[in-house]
């Protein structure tokens, strides 16, 4: 143990007198750990985004989609089918006791236009029922309710991001009028904030709800691209889904569409989350197999610079494990060193970035990270160690 200490002592010692070096040496492996560490927090955090919206939906809503979306547990883009939903599938499936709403939806990108000003959003054309299948409320003014669909009233419900751009607030929003493709529409309601970002789906609270019907005069030919539903409470979502499925089937082929509940669509979205992450943090990783070199670069340099000294210790009785232990306990310092500064700094940015995103750091990155910078030190580090060890000593004192 006073061996071991001894030796760290030492190593400490060398490296204080080169101070500027030592940190140059270790930037590789600190900017290495920094961009591991962060992009797996980055990763973490957009798992539990993408969850939290989800949860913040409902657990019990159902989407039916055209085509099979998901093959294998992910998301399947080439089988989205041609087929798309009319009225008489909504009313069809109304009339399965076990759901509670039923909701259409066309949807297309617009600009929102209120005078001088405009706005990007994301226009839900839909029945009344969407609010409560996920679970919106109004923060101000109303919502717009059956009648308003039938009677094709041109009214609008807006997201609170598209209120406080437009107008400045969600109460000043009320009673104004929007234009969408030069079709004017009366706000009578804004809701709650679902901290939309965007992520895995559309800004929540960047959304324009218009009744449907009021919406044929974008959706001209009166077709919807999904379907969504919410199970009544205590139903089992299997036995709803196949109900669903026993409807639809009378219409279409198995394959033209697909029944989904939250969970799948939620996977299927962390797993393509999951390899880009992956993906990401093995680039970022490159970065630690550098400064591995430059560690390697700097202690050949050191075992240049210590050749006498080698060779005085072997003379006064030293062995190679001695010298040996001796370098690589100095490259694994050096190593651990720049981990620990870019462990550091990952905690500092993302503390900074908590407030408008929910990043963390779970013990594994820690644990993954400083043993990451150990095993670097030791691989990097055992070449020139052994080289140091292998000196004869005799070589070594007469070296110049």
């Amino acid at each position: 143990m006073n061996y071991f200490a001894f030796i760290v002592k030492s190593a400490l010692f060398n490296f204080s007198r080169s101070k500027g070096r030592t940190f140059l040496t270790s930037l590789g492996i600190l900017i290495g750990v920094m961009a591991v560490v962060l992009l797996t927090a980055f990763g973490l955090g957009l798992k539990k985004y993408i969850n939290d919206q989800f949860q913040s939906l409902g657990t019990n809503v159902i989407r039916i989609m055209p085509g099979k979306v998901l093959s294998g547990g992910s998301f399947n883009g080439s089988s989205i089918g041609s087929i798309r939903f009319d009225e008489k599938d909504v009313n069809n499936l109304k009339r399965i006791r076990n759901l509670e709403s039923v909701a259409p939806i066309y949807t297309k990108s617009i600009a929102v236009d209120a005078g001088k000003k405009k706005e990007d959003a994301t226009l839900y054309s839909t029945s009344a029922e969407i609010f409560n299948i996920l679970n919106f409320n109004a923060q101000s003014g109303k919502i717009f309710d059956k009648t308003d669909v039938d009677k094709r009233n041109k009214i609008a419900v807006i997201g609170p991001k598209i209120a406080d751009k437009l107008f400045g607030s969600g109460d000043l929003a009320l009673g104004k009028n929007i234009k969408i493709d030069s079709q004017s529409f009366k706000v009578t309601g804004v809701l709650e904030s679902k901290g939309g970002g965007g992520f895995g789906g559309p800004d929540l609270d960047a959304l324009v709800f218009i009744p449907y019907k009021t919406g044929f005069v974008f959706n001209t030919d009166k077709k919807f691209f999904i379907i969504t539903a919410k199970g009544k409470e205590n139903i089992s979502l299997d036995t709803v889904k196949q109900q669903i499925q026993t409807v639809l089937l009378k219409r279409y082929k198995e394959d033209e569409f697909s029944v989904l509940e939250q969970t799948e669509i939620l996977k299927a979205v962390t797993s393509i989350f999951d390899v880009l992450n992956m993906v990401l943090v093995a680039i970022a990783a490159i970065s630690l197999v550098v400064g591995g070199i430059g560690i390697m670069n700097i202690m050949y340099v050191t075992v240049t610079e210590k050749i006498k000294e080698i060779g005085i210790r072997r003379a006064l009785g030293a062995k190679k494990n001695d010298i040996l232990f001796q370098f690589l306990v100095e490259a694994v310092i050096l190593s651990v060193f720049g981990g620990l500064l870019g462990l550091g700094l990952s905690f500092f940015i993302i503390l900074l970035i908590q407030k408008i995103f929910p990043a963390y750091i779970d013990a594994q990155a820690v644990l993954l990270a400083l043993g990451v910078s150990t095993l670097i030190g030791v691989v990097f580090g055992v070449f020139p160690a052994k080289q140091a060890a292998d000196l004869s000593p005799i070589d070594a004192i007469r070296y110049e």
